[in-house]
């Protein structure tokens, strides 16, 4: 029976993989972005964006967004301007703005959350909208929920931090805007990254904020929660238990 139930389980997940439909849509400034979608479920289903970190691509969830299928969400996952490749996918939204010569800087790929949570919502998304981020995408994931608090339901951040003072922006500037949320927020990330984001932290005015960190090391970003570090599974336990209460 246990392997009876392990095959299920992961045939499922393979399956789930091989319905993932890489689409394209514009920012606001015109580029055209490159997301993969995770749809199993109808349109009432909670809805998922899903945002990768510095010099990586969408490629960071080819693992990860699967398994939020079989718990109930429907995701897409974004290929923000600035990134690069992991897990053998390029980004193609950062390939296509070097050649257009647009900015691929950090605070660049704000425009591109806003267009991507914006399009979810229009084309396939009725249910709670719920934004989640790695690294510089889970500080800007942080902030678009706090000047939008109609558009996103609840946030989900890995490994935020004040990391835009050298593009322009204010050593408070994420800070600020979190002070705005009221959603459910979950913050987590490698155990040695606290410091970067206590005082964001404190800063959301939330009931419903939590946050996690293992007991181990750790890693950094959404890849916390690949099963090839033996610590994603606490990880994991603590993103289920904050999910579970968002359906």
């Amino acid at each position: 029976m246990i392997f009876l139930h392990v095959f299920f389980v992961i045939s499922s997940l393979l399956s789930a993989d091989q319905e993932a439909k890489t689409i394209t849509f514009p920012s606001k400034d015109g580029l055209t972005l490159t997301a993969d979608l995770y749809i199993m479920h109808d349109k009432s289903a909670p809805f998922i964006v899903l945002f990768h970190q510095a010099r990586w691509s969408r490629g960071e969830y080819e693992e990860i967004a699967p398994r939020l299928n079989m718990m109930g969400f429907n995701c897409m996952a974004v290929d923000l301007r600035s990134g690069g490749q992991v897990n053998g996918v390029k980004n193609q939204s950062f390939l296509l703005a070097q050649e257009q010569m647009k900015p691929t800087n950090y605070v660049d790929a704000y425009k591109d959350i806003e267009s991507s949570i914006e399009y979810a919502r229009k084309f396939y998304a009725q249910g709670k909208m719920i934004a989640w981020g790695s690294s510089y995408s889970s500080a800007l994931v942080l902030k678009y929920a706090g000047d939008n608090i109609d558009k996103v339901d609840a946030v989900l951040s890995f490994s935020p931090g004040e990391y835009f003072a050298n593009q322009g922006r204010s050593k408070q500037w994420i800070t600020e805007s979190a002070a705005q949320i009221t959603q459910p927020v979950f913050i987590t990330s490698a155990k040695g990254e606290k410091s970067s984001w206590s005082g964001i932290f404190a800063a959301i005015q939330s009931d419903k904020k939590e946050f996690f960190l293992p007991t181990t090391a750790g890693n950094h970003g959404s890849s916390a929660l690949w099963s090839k570090f033996g610590d994603s599974v606490y990880y994991w336990e603590a993103v289920e238990k904050f999910l579970n209460q968002l359906k």
